[in-house]
């Protein structure tokens, strides 16, 4: 059995390796799952949110340890890795409080005089398939409103960062949840597959590529359990031309390079009127290249590699295939050295439909920048995606910019401000971004059974 490495990707130096879970143990991982929910589901909502409350402080007394973990394992620089870690104590505390308002019951008066109510209970085991790119935010913004809504969790993390897979299983352990409450697992994908198809898995929730999301559908659909997809986007960003210019291009590089460029919600695809499109670009490639590569652990790094080196290689030959097609590279473009993470980041003009920048997501730090002519040309362009996550819209006429955000094919649309996702707002995409919504009241009512109950 191949064992799984804990490699960073700044430096290739492989911090630890795992003997992957053989089938014993996860079969007695699921069995502990299953005991877990037949009581965990009967657990007052204020005991849970005790212990949710529990796994927030965790992370902050933990914080340094965690985001430590984060950076060294797949990249991201330490800064950012600290904020993730407090975004997750934030998550907790928000499902915490609300949790049990949220689900209480709603009665219903109907017509004839008659009553009913709606109660929202757990269904079980829920299953989560989860991404390296925010590898702590991707799983406690499943697990907080999961745990909290009575049912038990378990976790396939991606393989590369399994160090950060077994602290977030730490959290809980640490923060008082019953055994098999939350539990990760170290197996490979085609496990996975079975895993979904065992009757005590009763839904399945994943954060991925659409490769990855079109696989666990059609597994969960097949065997007629819930589903819900995170996956990729190509998010617009749209300046027009009564915005402010140089907070929109002071945004517009922070959208672009959160993370490195890795993140779904990421904007990609900067979309600006004509009549200022030079002043947006000329702040955009100044603000751009003042950032600053290095070390990850470096206080003074604005960013510093990607996860892997594979996916060096494949974003920089969706770059170089697109400069071939006819884009214009205006900053960067270096190829990155072989078996190395380290990227250039890359800004491209004038991309004809045939590139591969046009209508692929580039999942890593290459700006690709659009002159339009007006709005309408804009909303067209926005719209011309197989993906639908996120949008931002720049003007400094807000009612004209609300009314065009409803003309946009996505999950959400931020004006004057880029995307981001908040406990409190509702999170999930459209298109081939995938179905569902994670966070607020919308993602806690995902894996739970709204049962109608008629009173007479």
């Amino acid at each position: 059995m191949t064992r799984i490495k804990s490699t960073n990707p700044y430096t290739n130096e492989v911090l630890a390796e795992f003997q992957p879970h053989t089938q014993e143990e996860l079969e007695a991982k699921l069995s502990a799952g299953s005991i877990a929910f037949s009581s965990w589901k009967e657990t007052s909502f204020s005991k849970r949110a005790e212990l949710m409350g529990n796994a927030a402080r965790v992370l902050k007394d933990n914080r340094e340890k965690y985001a430590k973990i984060i950076s060294l394992e797949m990249g991201k620089v330490l800064k950012e890795s600290l904020a993730e870690v407090d975004k997750c104590a934030l998550a907790c505390k928000y499902y915490a409080d609300n949790a049990a308002s949220f689900l209480k019951e709603e009665p219903i008066e109907l017509p004839d005089g008659a009553r009913a109510k709606v109660i929202h209970q757990p269904l079980g085991i829920v299953l989560a398939v989860m991404p390296w790119n925010f590898p702590f935010w991707q799983v406690f913004r499943f697990a907080a409103p999961t745990l909290m809504a009575g049912n038990v969790g378990v976790l396939k993390h991606a393989s590369n960062v399994p160090q950060c897979s077994l602290a977030i299983e730490e959290v809980f352990t640490e923060a008082g949840f019953p055994e098999g409450a939350f539990q990760s697992l170290l197996i490979d994908s085609s496990t996975t597959t079975k895993l979904i198809e065992d009757a005590r898995i009763k839904a399945v929730t994943l954060t991925g590529s659409e490769k990855a999301g079109a696989s666990v559908a059609s597994t969960a659909g097949k065997h007629i359990k819930k589903s819900l997809l995170e996956l990729g986007g190509s998010d617009p960003f749209i300046v027009l031309k009564d915005a402010n210019i140089k907070k929109a291009a002071e945004t517009a590089v922070k959208a672009r390079m959160i993370n490195f460029g890795q993140s779904c919600i990421a904007a990609k695809r900067f979309i600006v009127e004509e009549d200022v499109y030079e002043e947006f670009l000329a702040h955009f490639v100044e603000l751009f290249s003042q950032l600053k590569q290095g070390d990850p652990m470096n206080e003074e790094s604005d960013f510093a590699c990607m996860a892997r080196p594979d996916l060096a290689k494949e974003l920089y030959t969706q770059l170089d295939n697109s400069i071939k097609a006819g884009a214009k590279l205006i900053y960067g473009g270096e190829a990155p050295e072989e078996n190395s993470a380290v990227f250039q980041p890359a800004i491209l003009t004038d991309i004809p439909t045939s590139a591969p920048a046009y209508s692929e997501e580039l999942f890593g730090p290459v700006a690709t920048i659009f002159k339009v002519k007006n709005e309408d040309d804009a909303i067209a362009l926005a719209n011309d995606s197989e993906f639908g996550l996120g949008a931002s819209i720049w003007s400094e006429d807000k009612d004209k910019a609300e009314q065009l955000a409803a003309k946009i094919e996505s999950g959400a649309v931020f004006i004057n401000a880029m995307v981001a996702s908040n406990p409190h707002l509702p999170f999930g995409g459209i298109k081939k971004s995938g179905y569902g919504r994670e966070l607020s009241r919308y993602g806690i009512l995902e894996f739970v059974n709204s049962k109608t109950v008629y009173l007479g």
